[in-house]
């Protein structure tokens, strides 16, 4: 089913005004927020919910305070699902405001792991236990690191750094990859294998929005590029050339603020790509270094100051 979604909407309107009390609207109308240990349900009363398109909940827009990666609710006809969970020291949080916002908990569907970094899976152990009758889905790549506890390739150990992270024991019991479609409720969501800051990046395309995962933020900054990481430059572009090229309108991005698609800041990250393709940048991701063959005329002359 195609959803035609014009643009962002706030907590106002008849949707809003149908979904709280008019205690909770005047209490919440501003979008002023509470800290956790202010956030209570009220008896009989749910806290308002914050879609910042219809069916799309981002729950750190939600708490109105960042909480670690974007987590995407998307939800239709009482069905749910999550995209990433980030890290477990927020699961309960989350897990806990999303029952403030009236949805069952026995209605999630779907944990999804876009892709199989630490900072966007840790605390799928967790929301499995609090949510069991969810399928936790991603990747075949995806299934295989987290089956293995790769530490190096999920970035929870990067020991030059000082940094290691714990990485639970995590099951992946779906595999989903380019083409696959998952559903709630009447919502289709159709899955984009965009290799390139992984092989295992996956995006998910709604209507004229797509979850994009770490291909790409507002600021025209990429996912991190990593040869342990199995970053590939050259699928980095081809999947920056899809978005590029695709008819959507909004990116909602895996980490940052959601944005508007735009064509020209695209191909500006585009073209910055193209070039560390041919440079030492990012070490074995490029695909040559021409340095080194102008290098190797010069051996070849002598030194010429006159030509440095």
């Amino acid at each position: 089913m195609s959803i035609p979604f014009g643009g962002p909407r706030g907590i106002g309107g008849e949707l809003f005004e149908q979904r709280v009390s008019p205690r909770i609207m005047e209490s919440s109308w501003n979008d002023r927020w509470l800290p956790p240990s202010l956030l209570r349900v009220e008896r009989g009363f749910m806290l308002p919910r914050r879609e910042v398109f219809p069916h799309v909940i981002e729950m750190n827009y939600q708490a109105r305070r960042r909480l670690g990666c974007s987590v995407y609710l998307v939800h239709d006809r009482g069905e749910w699902l999550l995209i990433d969970i980030g890290f477990q020291d927020t699961t309960d949080e989350i897990i806990d405001l999303i029952r403030q916002l009236d949805f069952s908990l026995a209605n999630c569907k779907y944990l999804v792991a876009t892709h199989a970094d630490v900072d966007h899976i840790q605390g799928l152990k967790r929301a499995k236990e609090l949510l069991p009758g969810a399928t936790t889905v991603g990747h075949p790549e995806c299934q295989q690191l987290l089956a293995a506890g790769d530490r190096i390739v999920t970035y929870a150990e990067i020991s030059a750094q000082g940094i290691s992270i714990d990485l639970p024991e995590i099951k992946i019991e779906q595999t989903i990859n380019e083409g696959s479609t998952l559903t709630v409720g009447d919502l289709s969501l159709e899955v984009w294998n965009t290799p390139g800051h992984t092989p295992s990046q996956l995006a998910f395309r709604v209507g004229d929005l797509l979850f994009s995962g770490d291909n790409i933020y507002r600021d025209g900054g990429v996912g991190n590029i990593d040869a342990h990481h199995g970053s590939d430059i050259p699928a980095f572009i081809h999947s920056l050339e899809r978005i590029r090229d695709s008819d959507v309108k909004w990116l909602l991005p895996s980490h940052g603020p959601i944005f508007r698609k735009d064509r020209t800041q695209i191909q500006r990250t585009i073209d910055r790509l193209t070039g560390y393709q041919h440079m030492a940048d990012f070490g074995t991701c490029a695909v040559d270094w021409p340095l080194l063959d102008e290098w190797e005329a010069e051996l070849a002359r002598g030194f010429n100051p006159d030509q440095a």
